[in-house]
């Protein structure tokens, strides 16, 4: 049995800047209270600011994926090589704030817990644009997908380890999301989730690495994921 209670995976790509900050506070957050590794699952040829920030943090390991940079390659990597009885997604810019990630835990007997952007008491710091599309994406899954909750594509989320890594994974880019959700309710009849409210921040530092072509292009990879896998 795992020593380790929680695996924190971050897949990255050029975040240094936001990590050397985000990195020691998820430290000074969860040394006290679990046992806990830290995953940055980095996405350029050997980013040594990013692979320094490893160095210098305790439990913290350095993943680099340079063969591939997709985002699901790292998501599928960091899953792989984690050790903990439960794994905990999120982003490496601040949208998704380490203070939160004890309220996941704090829910673990739940098969995968949302921080939820959708439901009461949850909001979004977004503009009014893109939230408008990640309603209609969301309301989009919801129909196809056959899934009952209100943020099924917000990637900050603590999951079962146990029943992820049996999944068989296959989406790429960002659509590897709802990929997750969707295969939990067809491979586990009785998966419970649990969504709780979470206030969405804007990034600290850098671009976002999701555009509206790439959101409109996993629309599709998400018909395929429900008729033909």
């Amino acid at each position: 049995m795992s020593k380790i209670d929680l695996s924190v995976i971050i897949p990255s790509l050029g975040e240094h800047q936001n990590l050397r900050i985000l990195i020691p506070k998820i430290i000074k957050i969860l040394k006290k209270k679990i046992s806990y590794e830290i995953l940055i699952v980095d996405g350029t040829s050997k980013d040594f600011e990013t692979y320094n920030i490893k160095k210098n943090n305790k439990n913290t390991k350095y993943l680099n994926r340079k063969k591939n940079n997709d985002y699901g390659n790292a998501v599928r990597l960091g899953i792989k090589k984690s050790t903990g009885k439960f794994i905990l997604f999120m982003d490496g810019d601040f949208s998704h704030h380490p203070n939160f990630i004890p309220k996941l835990y704090s829910y673990k007997e739940n098969d995968i817990v949302i921080a939820s952007r959708y439901i009461d008491g949850g909001n979004s710091d977004n503009n009014f644009l893109l939230k408008f599309l990640s309603r209609v994406l969301n309301f989009f899954y919801r129909v196809v997908l056959g899934l009952h909750l209100k943020d099924i594509s917000n990637s900050f989320k603590l999951y079962n380890a146990k029943k992820l890594k049996k999944l068989k994974l296959k989406c790429n880019h960002f659509d590897i999301i709802e990929e997750i959700v969707f295969k939990f309710k067809v491979n586990y009849k009785n998966s419970i989730f649990k969504e709780i409210p979470y206030h969405f921040r804007e990034r600290k530092y850098g671009k976002t690495k999701r555009n509206l072509f790439v959101i409109f292009a996993y629309l599709l990879s998400i018909i395929k994921i429900r008729f033909f896998n």
